[in-house]
This record gives C-alpha cells, structure tokens and sequence, in this order.
C-alpha cells in the first residue's frame, strides 16, 4: 500500500475485513462509564475490545491477513513475533485454520499470555522465546523465517493486518448514536491507531484523535516529532502491550496527518487507573489497554461537555503483576516512600521512631535492618505508606529532627528496581 492508496480504497478493503470477520470476532460493546463522565463532565465511552474473543483487538488484524492469504502460502509455515496479544490473534486463527505457525515472544511475557497464546493455538503452534523485548523476538523470528522459508505476520505494519483493525473504527461509528468529538487511541506498533485514522479521516473527520502511548516507549512520538519512524534505544517493558521501539513505516504514513495529537503516560499513572478501573468498575485491564483512559486527565479541559470514546484495547493481566501495580500506583500518587534510615543499636530505637518520627496516620510496610557488631547505629531500608501526600513533610521533618534520616531512595532508579 503505498501512500497515494491511503483514502477510499482502504476504506474498501475495511469493509471487506469486516465481512470475513463477522463470524469470527465478537462485535464490543460501546458502553457509557458513567464514574468517569460525572469527573469529567463529558459523555465517555468505552469500546471494550477487552471482551474480545482472545481478549484484545489484535484477532481482527491477525485473522484478516490470514484470510486473505493463499492455501499454498498458508501451507508454508506462518511465523509471528508478538509481546502477547498480537500471538493469541494468530494462534488461534492457525488453529482454526488448522495451519501450522512458530511464534516468538520476549522471555519477560507474562505468564498468563504465554499460557493464553498455548491454550488458543494448541498442536498447531510452537512457541519460542527469545530476548529481552519484543523487538529482539522479531529479529530472531525474521531470522527463523528466512531459514525455513516461513511467511511473517506482522503485527502491525502490513495492509491487511490494518484494515483488520480499522474494523474497531467502523463498529465504533456504527454504535455511536451521537458525533464522536474526542476519541483516544493506544499506540504501540501503531497498527489500531493507523486503521481507526484510515476510517475516522473519510467518516468522521472531524473527530479529534488522540494517540497515546507509554513515556517510557514513546515511539510515535519521537517518529511525529523526527517526521520518519526512528528506532528508540531503550525503551520500558512494564506496558508489555505498547512497548515498541520503533513504529511501522506504514502505520506512521497513515497516521501523521490525521492525529490530533499525541500523549504519553506515566506508569504510575496506567498502574493508579488500573486499580481505578477495578475498583470502581470491576473492569480487569491490561497496562497496554488502560493506556487511552490514563490519557484523560491531561485533556480534562478540553473534553468538558464532549463525545469522548476510549478504546479498551485488552485485558490480558497476569494476577502476579498485581503487587507490582499497586506498589507503583502508590508511588506515582506520592503516597509511598522509601528511605535508609539510621537507627541506634540499642532496646527500644524502634519504639522511638513509631512514636516520635511516624505520623498517626502512617504505616511502615517494608522494614530490613540487620544488626552489626561493633557499631553504635545501623542502617535499615524503610518503606512508609501515606494516608495523603501532605503526610510526608513532617514524616521528613521529624526522621531529620530525631537524626534517623540518612537517605531519601523514591528518586533512585536503579536503587528502587531492587525494591519493586
């Protein structure tokens, strides 16, 4: 597809993505989220492609390309690298298909889309696990697909994968009963945000879309701002499903001129919005599917009183990750802190910092001190909790006050990813 063919034509070939999926995807709610419209005095919905049939939007794109494919070619062997999603989608179609497919997944995946990926795909997949992130495992698959002559699907930068995935724009138009005037996009590859531009440019054009991705991975961004797709040296695994080093060169012709804008979000912000969402909703969100949801806050001024539409992208969390998110949440809120304290080796010094250092309201949740010979004081690693952010300047004056501070670690990288 070069970029004169970007328009009506790919228009065209959605609709025909959406009659080979009609009996293959589930067709998402549009759904009111009446917590977030009261906060935001706006009309927001979400496009829950969480409820999907692998629990993400990635079956749309990965079924479509596959449909579209020759039986001879099918036949050669299908090869895909994937962060999770994107290897449910081609997992199940090779098993409906009943075609054989090799996917490779970085070896930090989660465990519950490993498992997923297995369970969809059956005696029809195998799965390899290789490097550290998902661009690695896409090297090494290339590599495995030159050798035995297999066939790549990508996972987003291919015209059939984006047309699959453009399918989420037209059901969200479909469901829609009034003008969409903001819609929030999740960006990682870029495959979604290219296809729901590809439809909303000739449908809705006045529908402001707004991308959105990790800070940590802000792949589109950098390609916006460098007017080509560039390849980011190091990027954050945490929001699995987004983190990408470099966008396609497709995706990034088909979406520079139709976003509106692009945000980027904290992962303490995705990891507090998870929890929100959870909480308050009973909705189970993945880091990559909250992305579009954690971005409203920075546009709280500009959709008051608008149609807004987030697009839930996936579900698929690991429990495990839990503690993590939480623990992040409770950092990026300014509510937990970490800190060496120096503590006097004698009865009764830990009394002394409960009673005179810590708040009323304040709770130590983490404690490692080991008592050494020969020394007036000791060192000891503390995490206090919060009950408000404005808890922690007396906490602070007080440690400093009776001589217990030695360090504060909340802005230590590489200090707080051994404590995480």
């Amino acid at each position: 597809m070069m970029k004169e063919e970007i328009g009506s034509s790919v228009l065209e070939n959605v609709y025909k993505a959406e009659e080979r999926l009609k009996n293959v995807v589930v067709k998402t709610p549009l759904v009111n989220n009446n917590n977030l419209s009261a906060i935001y005095d706006a009309n927001i919905s979400f496009k829950r492609e969480d409820l999907q049939r692998v629990r993400s939007y990635k079956i749309r794109g990965a079924y479509n390309k596959m449909a579209t494919m020759s039986r001879e070619d099918l036949g050669r062997g299908l090869v895909c690298a994937s962060a999770g999603n994107h290897a449910q989608g081609v997992a199940f179609a090779c098993h409906t298909m009943k075609v054989r497919g090799t996917i490779f997944m970085p070896l930090p995946t989660p465990g519950q889309k490993l498992e997923q990926v297995k369970m969809f795909g059956g005696s029809y997949i195998d799965v390899v696990l290789y490097g550290d992130t998902f661009d690695e495992a896409k090297d090494a698959a290339m590599r495995f697909c030159n050798e035995n002559d297999g066939i790549f699907i990508h996972p987003f930068d291919d015209p059939a994968i984006i047309e699959g995935q453009a399918t989420v724009g037209l059901e969200i138009l479909k469901q829609s009963t009034k003008p969409i005037d903001y819609l929030f996009v999740p960006i990682g590859g870029g495959g979604l945000a290219a296809g729901i531009c590809s439809v909303f440019q000739e449908l809705s054009p006045q529908t402001k879309i707004i991308g959105v991705e990790p800070s940590a991975a802000a792949s589109m961004k950098k390609a916006l701002e460098k007017g080509k797709p560039v390849l980011l040296e190091k990027i954050s695994r945490f929001v699995d499903g987004a983190a990408v080093q470099q966008v396609g060169d497709l995706t990034f012709e088909l979406c520079k001129n139709v976003l509106y804008d692009m945000a980027t979000v904290d992962e303490g912000q995705v990891c507090e919005t998870i929890l929100s969402l959870y909480n308050k909703d009973a909705i189970v969100v993945e880091p990559a599917g909250v992305l579009s949801v954690a971005a409203l806050e920075k546009y709280k001024d500009d959709i008051k009183g608008k149609n807004v539409v987030c697009i839930i992208s996936g579900s698929n969390n690991d429990i495990t990750r839990m503690e993590e998110i939480k623990e992040k949440a409770l950092l990026y809120a300014g509510l937990k802190h970490y800190f060496l304290v120096r503590f006097p080796q004698r009865p009764g010094a830990l009394k002394t910092f409960v009673i005179d250092v810590l708040g009323p309201d304040d709770d130590i949740t983490f404690f490692e001190y080991t008592q050494k010979n020969s020394k007036e004081k000791g060192i000891a690693v503390v995490g206090i909790a919060l009950k408000e952010q404005k808890d922690f300047t007396p906490l602070l004056h007080n440690m400093k006050k009776y001589d217990f501070f030695v360090n504060y670690l909340n802005n230590d990288p590489s200090l707080m990813n051994l404590l995480i």
